[in-house]
């Protein structure tokens, strides 16, 4: 599959809004049971993006729109500021032919430059395909919480994995730099 990665844009929030959509409604990746409409869908680009937040698209041939990922907080509170939390949606057509695994390798480079040390996934329904995706770029496994949500008729466990960025926790970061000013200590 020929495709290329960019930069989300707010002209992408329909298709962004439709492939959330999907993902609630069929998937256990959102514990959401109704999908947020688009006016919503919005609301939370646009606040990620105000935060410096990487937020990008796959898009193949033609101008398809295969897929998005993302980084956001983890945690509110300031002493997380330095722990980013991954999100990648996909298009069904898109699953399993190697989208995913570009968009997460970009978010990590990303992060990584916006200074971030620490990158966690939140895997909502043990989902199989996601964990290998992650495993396969070098997070590892954390933690399990078992019947963490309860969705299409059954209870549902959550995967957290992480990975080190830059130099992890062998160093004191800068606090005077980003993202050391996202949130006011």
């Amino acid at each position: 599959m020929t495709f290329h990665l960019r930069d989300a844009s707010p002209a992408d929030l329909p298709a962004i809004t439709e492939i959330y959509r999907d993902s609630v409604l069929n998937g256990t990746a959102s514990y959401e049971i109704t999908p947020p409409d688009q006016a919503e869908m919005t609301s939370r680009f646009e606040g990620i993006r105000s935060k410096g937040y990487p937020y990008i698209a796959a898009e193949g041939e033609g101008g398809t729109f295969l897929g998005y990922a993302y980084a956001s907080a983890f945690r509110t509170r300031p002493a997380y500021r330095w722990l980013v939390e991954d999100s990648i949606y996909l298009a069904p057509e898109a699953r399993g032919r190697g989208v995913g695994k570009a968009l997460l390798k970009e978010l990590l480079v990303r992060c990584e430059a916006l200074g971030f040390r620490q990158m966690i996934a939140v895997i909502g329904g043990a989902s199989a395909a996601s964990v290998s995706l992650h495993r396969s770029l070098g997070f590892e496994m954390t933690g399990t919480l078992k019947g963490t949500g309860f969705k299409h008729g059954k209870w549902l466990d959550t995967v957290l994995m992480q990975i080190s960025l830059g130099e992890g926790t062998a160093t004191s970061p800068d606090p005077n730099t980003y993202p050391g000013s996202l949130f006011a200590e």
